[in-house]
């Protein structure tokens, strides 16, 4: 699949705000919007970001629609997501993937949105964004300059350096990896597995993150990655934030121990620390774009994700 890096925004452009998976808090995501019109932006609402259907914002049909009214919209440059939660999953059988390589654009989220961005690169090329969302983060009332700073990526074609100038970085495995960044919150990557969108991993930098999962399931998470050869594909490893991961029993291994015994059965070169997922603050890197990881130099390198 060829690479396809989305145009950049201008002021004065507008960005399309939808939920394809649960619904947002409502006061967090106005202010969210507030933010992004703050950066010169219009806004366009999908239809069903204001829907509650049980823990989805609004019907299967309705989420999709929203989804492809964006894309299919010329007057709008980019998509932002409300927040994640659940549901990206089941509509991604019916996306138009033809409609989407034929109006590429930015699209931005996290968490839930993993499911969508794996499926959506890996059938149409499209690169796209890992970074804070509006309902969930960026509307909130303590999120960090530099969760906002990362929307500038989308203004200017730029590089990302990730150094320890962020966040103190651990090296678990030494060497120097290169590839396209891919990935994403671990949940939603292992429940690809078995799909028509099974997450590649051959030749790639697999970044992970979660939220709220218990060592012992990141432990299943990660066996079951490793026994799908997922994590041995991979030319290295980008482990990100694992928030509340804490065991919830008397007897139980670290989180530190479970990343660390996977990571290292691979043997190929990994580094944990990484402000990335769900954390304050929370730094944006595009996926499908070549990125190179070197212990040596304790940085992560990701080519810019627009034109």
């Amino acid at each position: 699949m060829n690479l396809m890096k989305p145009y950049r925004l201008q002021q004065g452009d507008t960005v399309g705000v939808i939920a394809p998976a649960s619904p947002p808090n409502q006061e967090n995501l106005e202010r969210g919007i507030q933010f992004l019109k703050g950066l010169g932006l219009k806004m366009k609402i999908g239809k069903s970001v204001g829907n509650i259907h049980g823990y989805l914002a609004g019907s299967d049909q309705e989420r999709l629609d929203d989804l492809h009214a964006m894309f299919i919209d010329p007057e709008v440059k980019g998509i932002i997501c409300a927040c994640g939660g659940y549901g990206t999953g089941r509509i991604a059988a019916n996306i138009d993937y033809d409609l989407i390589r034929n109006n590429s654009k930015i699209f931005w989220g996290y968490s839930d949105i993993t499911f969508l961005h794996t499926a959506i690169r890996q059938e149409t090329g499209l690169v796209s964004f890992h970074g804070p969302m509006l309902g969930s983060d960026i509307g909130k009332e303590d999120a960090h300059p530099l969760s906002k700073e990362g929307f500038q990526q989308l203004f200017a074609p730029k590089a990302l350096t990730y150094s320890e100038l962020y966040s103190p970085l651990e090296v678990l495995v030494e060497g120097k990896a290169a590839g396209p960044l891919v990935g994403g919150n671990l949940s939603l990557l292992v429940s690809t597995l078995g799909t028509k969108f099974e997450i590649d991993t051959k030749g790639k930098l697999l970044f992970i993150e979660d939220i709220n999962e218990e060592p012992r399931a990141v432990d299943r998470m990660l066996n079951q990655l490793y026994m799908a050869g997922k994590l041995t594909d991979a030319s290295g490893m980008v482990v990100g934030d694992f928030c509340d991961c804490l065991p919830k029993r008397d007897l139980s291994l670290t989180l530190d121990e479970v990343i660390d015994h996977y990571v290292k059965l691979t043997g190929k070169p990994a580094m944990k620390g990484f402000q990335i997922g769900h954390c304050n603050p929370h730094i944006s890197v595009p996926f499908g774009v070549s990125a190179t990881l070197d212990t040596k130099e304790k940085k992560l390198v990701v080519e810019s994700g627009i034109l």
